[in-house]
């Protein structure tokens, strides 16, 4: 259900794309800003391992290092039939995690320290089992895909406004029609970022949804990822990150930023509330199911 929501969502900017760069740029315009567009988030997409890890200091670690973590994550991949992602640890006294790298060959995962002094083994493997599967869902390929497009469209939205501010006057008749011209761009240079951006938000959580399920199955333990999602959540509100990149936002477990989105229509994870109550809702299906759930023994 949520990679359908996802796909409609992808269509529905798509749309959007073609709608407003037709209308600002024609044709030319609209390709132009498609490609500068692309071109920006092709090399982030290549790069997005490097660039994050070394945004937030995080360190390689080794499985001599981290002997708890390296059996979590190869136990999950294993099961998954992925390969070993290259595990990372960041400093830090927020509890967070994140998963990053173009495909699931180029992959790593990322836990902060706090992270790993707040959670049992069990809630730990459960918040490594959603990064596991963002990664096999190739979420980082769909955020960079939307991210594109609604780049394209905000360039399409500056052009539309440099085009207000430059354009060159005619007769009484061609001024009229000019002037209608640039109320609609004015509309559309204000409408088409926040609609786009609305839309990328709402891929983002539909993906989070699609994680915790996806997680959830793949530990077979719905509850603590539940549990986990509730502690990060407090965690994460004890312990802000200091200085938070609103752009990477959308890659961690838990939204490392402050506040509440406006009606969560701005923001890059579902609500708290929704992610428990969906996992406790699978919890019991698997219960019914007569699924047993394994414990983390080391």
């Amino acid at each position: 259900m949520n990679t359908f929501k996802t796909f409609l969502l992808m269509a529905a900017l798509l749309v959007l794309f073609i709608i407003i760069g037709g209308a600002i740029g024609g044709r030319h315009g609209m390709m132009m800003a498609f490609m500068f567009g692309a071109i920006m988030n092709f090399f982030s997409y290549w790069f997005s391992d490097k660039i994050v890890l070394m945004m937030y200091g995080a360190k390689e670690t080794t499985e001599v290092e981290s002997p708890k973590i390296f059996e979590i994550v190869r136990r999950l991949a294993v099961s998954d039939g992925l390969p070993m992602p290259r595990v990372y640890i960041m400093e830090s006294p927020t509890p967070n995690a994140f998963a990053t790298g173009r495909n699931p060959k180029h992959s790593a995962v990322a836990v902060t320290s706090g992270i790993l002094e707040l959670l049992s083994p069990e809630e730990l493997m459960g918040v490594l089992a959603h990064e596991l599967s963002h990664i096999r869902n190739r979420d980082i390929l769909t955020s960079t895909m939307a991210a594109t497009i609604a780049g394209a469209i905000f360039m399409l939205a500056r052009i539309a406004q440099w085009g207000m501010m430059f354009g060159g006057r005619g007769s009484d008749n061609n001024n009229n029609n000019g002037n209608a011209g640039r109320i609609m761009m004015l509309v559309v240079a204000l409408i088409a970022p926040i609609a786009a951006m609305l839309i990328h938000m709402a891929i983002s959580r539909s993906r989070e949804y699609q994680a915790d399920a996806d997680g959830a199955a793949l530990c077979k333990n719905p509850l603590a990822l539940a549990s986990a999602l509730r502690k990060l959540t407090a965690g994460v509100k004890l312990n802000p990150i200091a200085n938070p990149n609103p752009t990477t936002a959308h890659m961690f477990i838990v939204s490392p930023l402050n506040g509440k989105a406006f009606f969560n229509l701005f923001s890059t994870h579902p609500p708290l509330e929704d992610r428990i109550e969906r996992l406790e809702k699978m919890s019991q299906q698997m219960k019914e199911k007569s699924y047993n759930v394994p414990k983390v023994v080391y």
